[in-house]
């Protein structure tokens, strides 16, 4: 194996030599070199262990050895594309679908969540011979082009909104149009989907896609409101659309309860597409899209071949099965139940004590912190929750990032074995850095929103 050669200065200086500059680093102005890692912890060139609360994508825990094992056993006996006949691809697809509602029974294999929503648009506009598209406000579904139309948090920096693409509101019950006060929030924010369909079948263009995260992320860690997915889905159905549920960020049972975050919004609700990613190969590139028969025989229809080098290949679905072993027989559902419950619990607590935390959301291990200057106004304190990210990795080696549209959300989305012991270090941890600013500098809770 090779071993570290290069000091920290000297990685930093040839990467800014030799990678684009717009793929940014964690902590730009004093980046962290890891170069080892173990379930919920990283290492860096020093030894130094840091507490991983940000890293979704190794979901159960980096370098598994389970997973590491799978993968290094098929490797050393075959690895070759998706059209030789092998058991691995209809083993993984198979113990995919019971995780599934029996619908969604159809399955592309590709390798990172860009691809299997760029895949989604495609059977979508494939099935319902439409092209339009509504999505929700500062949604982020991939790097792509396709994507990044579709991609408010993206396209509005960029070229702009593309007159095939419809923004939803964000269904926000904290700071959006509706909030929990309101006697029927999901409802509500489902008949201002019902508006804009209706608003857009005036021009006499037609709706193939309601496309959305299950739980919005770079919107902010959103919770939707109860009923306002199934209620979507009738009402973009109605007009021969289809309704994709984006899962890259949330799957394979971070929400605890569930195996899938669209699951939340009732047992009787299932999406006509889903989409997988981030955690499905816990760091290994794997992703897939999940269709009923209908929308599958409509895309073999075109008469054009979908092929993919690398989706779906034996290394990647034996590192897929490996993963889906360890959720069951650690039981990471149910520590993300506990485990999530606790911090939900313990932050809730730490908003009693600090009036700056505005709000806490969230389902199992994926929970937002959101920071304001004023409960009132709901004032963003972005300066405040970027100061609490360098602090917590500074002085306490705990990696943590920010989101939402102002980032102002603390996010947590760390890997699924994450311990109570854990969560009580991280809210300590927290607790003092709040309670120090507080002190300190109260100049830091006055943001100019």
């Amino acid at each position: 194996m090779a071993q570290e050669k290069l000091s920290k200065e000297e990685t930093l200086t040839m990467r800014k030599r030799l990678i684009g500059e717009s793929c940014r680093l964690f902590y730009s102005g004093d980046p962290v070199k890891i170069v080892r890692a173990r379930g919920q912890y990283l290492f860096d060139e020093k030894g130094e262990r840091y507490l991983d609360c940000i890293s979704n994508v190794h979901h159960v825990g980096h370098c598994h050895p389970s997973v590491t094992k799978a993968a290094a056993a098929q490797m050393d006996l075959l690895n070759t594309n998706t059209r030789f006949l092998h058991d691995n691809i209809v083993m993984y697809a198979d113990r995919l679908a019971s995780t599934l509602p029996e619908r969604l029974c159809v399955f592309y294999f590709v390798n990172s969540g860009s691809e299997a929503n760029d895949l989604a648009l495609r059977l979508a506009q494939q099935y319902t011979q439409h092209e339009d598209v509504i999505v929700l406000d500062h949604a982020y579904h991939g790097h792509l082009m396709s994507l990044i139309d579709i991609s408010p948090y993206k396209f509005r920096k960029l070229a702009g909104q593309k007159e095939w693409v419809h923004v939803a509101p964000l269904p926000d019950t904290y700071r959006g149009m509706y909030r929990e006060d309101h006697p029927n929030p999901g409802q509500a924010y489902a008949n201002t989907v019902k508006d804009l369909i209706d608003e857009v079948s005036r021009t006499g263009r037609k709706i193939s896609a309601f496309f959305a995260e299950s739980l919005p992320s770079v919107g902010g860690q959103i919770i939707l409101p109860q009923g306002y997915f199934p209620k979507v889905a009738e009402y973009v159905r109605s007009v021969g659309g289809v309704f994709v549920a984006d899962e890259v960020q949330t799957g394979f049972g971070r929400v605890g309860t569930h195996y899938w975050a669209f699951q939340l919004q009732g047992d009787d609700f299932c999406p006509d597409i889903v989409t997988m990613g981030k955690p499905m190969g816990n760091g290994h590139p794997l992703a897939c899209v999940a269709t009923t028969v209908e929308i599958a025989d409509a895309f073999t229809a075109n008469g054009v071949e979908y092929f993919n080098t690398f989706g779906g290949n034996p290394v990647s679905c034996a590192v897929g099965l490996a993963v889906l072993d360890v959720i069951e027989e650690e039981d990471l559902r149910g520590n993300a139940v506990r485990v999530g419950g606790h911090l939900k619990d313990l932050l809730i607590k730490l908003q009693a004590q600090h009036e700056i935390i505005g709000d806490v959301r969230g389902a199992g291990l994926f929970l937002g912190l959101e920071l304001v200057s004023d409960r009132e106004k709901k004032t963003p304190a972005t300066e405040v929750a970027a100061m609490v990210a360098k602090r917590l990795k500074d002085e306490n080696r705990i990696c943590v990032s920010t989101d939402g549209p102002w980032e102002n959300v603390l996010k947590f989305k760390p890997p699924m074995c994450f311990s109570m012991e854990n969560t009580e270090f991280l809210v300590q941890c927290i607790d003092r850095i709040l309670t120090d600013m507080k002190t300190n500098d109260p100049r830091l809770q006055k943001e100019d929103g």
